[in-house]
């Protein structure tokens, strides 16, 4: 079972190595590597509070029943650039190159949206997505999400599409 979790200091590792993962340091607006301090830094100082924090990072693991350690760190999604006058977030999120293509993301995805609509009650959540991504933008356009605005020279790699979901008909 895939669960949605509050960062703890034991995912300093995997934060390492995501967020120094370069392949997609283009998607996700980073410049340089980030030191295990910086993120230490960042683990002890977030909240989990997204109104405080005006973002929130959550781990996406898997329970295994039986298993000695019993769960299993997938990735992370975030909600980010938080707007709480207008009720909406854009999300992000890292899978690890080992879970990719197993429906991992398509549930971590839903599992934002019923805490985003359901608990937070917003009304709007995108996504940002390189037009090359086409796995991403699959994964959204299978979840009611609908490209609405192209941003052109969005990186210098690729132009990018704002995908949109609503939870207001």
């Amino acid at each position: 079972m895939i669960c949605l979790r509050k960062l703890e200091p034991a995912d300093l590792p995997y934060l390492y190595q995501w967020e120094n993962d370069a392949a997609v340091w283009s998607s996700a607006d980073t410049h340089n590597p980030l030191s295990q301090q910086d993120l230490r830094d960042y683990i002890g100082s977030t909240t989990g509070d997204i109104y405080r924090d005006g973002q929130l990072r959550l781990i996406i693991e898997e329970s295994i029943p039986g298993a000695a350690q019993g769960q299993h760190t997938l990735g992370c999604i975030d909600l980010f650039d938080f707007d709480a006058r207008n009720r909406k977030a854009a999300v992000g999120m890292y899978i690890a190159p080992e879970e990719r293509g197993k429906g991992v993301g398509k549930k971590a995805v839903q599992l934002l949206e019923e805490y985003a609509f359901g608990f937070l009650h917003l009304r709007l959540l995108y996504a940002v997505i390189a037009t090359d991504n086409k796995a991403c933008a699959a994964l959204y356009k299978s979840m009611d999400y609908s490209p609405s605005s192209v941003l052109k020279n969005w990186t210098l790699e690729s132009d990018a599409v704002i995908w949109l979901k609503s939870n207001e008909e």
